[in-house]
C-alpha cells in the first residue's frame, strides 16, 4: 500500500464536503498538473491519503482511501477527444482530530524531506511510509 496527501481548497472542496458526499466518496477531479497526474496512474485501490486544507487552513484534516483508479476526467474539456488530464475516487475514512498544521509538519526534523514541507500548492502527492506514521504521531 502507497501512501498519499491529496491538497485543496476547503473553499473549493472542503473534509465536510467529503463527508456529505454519497457514501462520502467522491472524485478527485479538476487537477491540471503533470506531476500531481503521474502520482494518480501510480495510485492502487485501498491506498491511503492525508486530507489536506490548503491556502490559509494548511493543516491535514482527514484520511481518505482510494476508492478507483485513475480514468479520464470529464471535466478536463480543453481538449476534446484527447484528454490530457484524469481523475480518481476517494472515501473519507477518518477525521484526523486534532488536525495536523504545517508548521507541526515543518518542525519536525523526520519530516524534513516531505513534499509538502517543499512544495505545498502540489494537488497530490506521495507520502513514504516513514513519513506516514511520522505525521500521524504528531497528534499522538
Amino acid at each position: 500500500m502507497r501512501h498519499w496527501l491529496f491538497t485543496t481548497e476547503p473553499s473549493t472542496w472542503s473534509w465536510d464536503d467529503q463527508l456529505a458526499a454519497p457514501d462520502r466518496t467522491t472524485s478527485w477531479d479538476g487537477v491540471r498538473n503533470h506531476l500531481a497526474k503521474q502520482q494518480m496512474q501510480a495510485m492502487a485501490l485501498g491506498d491511503l491519503g492525508f486530507f489536506y486544507h490548503s491556502v490559509k487552513e494548511k493543516r491535514i484534516v482527514g484520511i481518505v482511501e482510494v476508492v478507483g483508479t485513475y480514468e479520464p476526467d470529464p471535466t478536463d474539456t480543453k481538449r476534446e477527444g484527447n484528454k490530457r488530464f484524469g481523475m480518481v475516487h476517494v472515501r473519507a475514512v477518518e477525521a484526523v482530530d486534532p488536525p495536523i498544521t504545517l508548521a507541526q509538519i515543518k518542525a519536525a526534523p523526520d519530516l524534513a524531506e516531505m513534499v509538502l514541507t517543499q512544495n505545498s500548492r502540489l494537488s497530490v502527492q506521495p507520502v513514504t511510509g516513514a513519513q506516514w506514521r511520522a505525521v500521524l504521531a504528531l497528534n499522538g
